[in-house]
């Protein structure tokens, strides 16, 4: 298992310079891998941050920034033609960071929230499986595997559940395509953390994590053992990073809602992080 933290914990959008700061402290302090959010894929030169990221000695993987125009299934045909060009530029620059994954809400713009009936979802998901299998071909020939990541209620009302993900990822059929666990946003709408992991079973490939405050893993009230059981039960063995955010973020605080400081600071976090994770996970 390898454990790694997002550079949205410290700022955003994340450029070329961000990785060249912070990938030797990571790499100091304990981490295998950095995550690298796609803001803006073009402010990202992906063979000189390539380049630092492996002589660090870590391993990369990507999200999404589902933000403003980045929808596959928006009403607006326009809105999706800009979603899908979207997902088509991060796929190729996933590969080029040498990412085998790229992961997140990739179905909607964060935050759009909508009333469906059930013939109305069940036409969004008909839609959102044919945007995925137009994408398959790419993210198999680049060699990286699309991660659907369900987000609580209050910032979707498409994918909740791990299960919702999974009937999409058995849908689009493509080792190309898979589930992640974010488990601040599964704290908050599913029964069990542990159920969850082992409804994903082989199909989890990526997992994001945080206390239920967003703050420093360990220090609040998620059931931090059944996870911990869950992903040994199922063999699970890729990245678990870090995701959350300081209030220094300025451009995600308002979108995640981080109106106090979570920890003293970010560096404290994910320090902290790390060591708890590191002795529940491979203690």
């Amino acid at each position: 298992m390898k454990f790694g933290v997002s550079l949205w914990l410290w700022t955003s959008p994340i450029t070329t310079d961000v990785i060249a700061s912070f990938t030797p402290k990571l790499k100091k302090w304990g981490f295998d891998t950095i995550e690298i959010p796609l803001d803006e894929p073009d402010m990202i030169n992906a063979s000189e941050a390539r380049k630092i990221i492996e002589d660090n000695g870590l391993s990369v993987t990507t999200c999404a920034a589902m933000g403003p125009g980045r929808d596959l299934i928006h009403p607006d045909k326009e809105v999706r033609k800009n979603g899908m060009n979207y997902m088509r530029k991060c796929l190729d620059k996933a590969h080029q960071l040498g990412a085998p994954s790229f992961a997140g809400p990739i179905y909607a713009e964060v935050g759009r929230c909508w009333r469906s009936t059930e013939e109305e979802r069940a036409r969004d998901m008909d839609l959102y499986v044919e945007q995925l299998n137009k994408l398959t071909d790419q993210a198999e020939s680049n060699g990286v595997t699309m991660c659907i990541e369900p987000l609580n209620r209050f910032e979707t009302s498409f994918i909740n559940l791990t299960s919702q993900a999974l009937e999409v990822v058995q849908r689009v059929d493509s080792d190309a395509c898979k589930v992640m666990v974010d488990l601040f946003h599964a704290g908050i709408e599913e029964k069990n953390l542990g159920d969850a992991i082992r409804l994903a079973g082989k199909d989890l490939y990526h997992v994001q994590l945080a206390e239920n405050d967003r703050g420093t893993p360990g220090t609040g009230q998620l059931a931090w053992d059944e996870v911990a059981v869950a992903l040994k039960e199922i063999g699970y063995d890729r990245n678990v990073v870090i995701e959350t955010f300081s209030r220094d973020n300025e451009t995600l605080v308002a979108a995640a809602a981080i109106w106090r400081d979570l920890e003293e600071s970010p560096d404290k976090l994910a320090i902290d992080g790390l060591a708890f994770l590191k002795q529940l996970l491979r203690g």
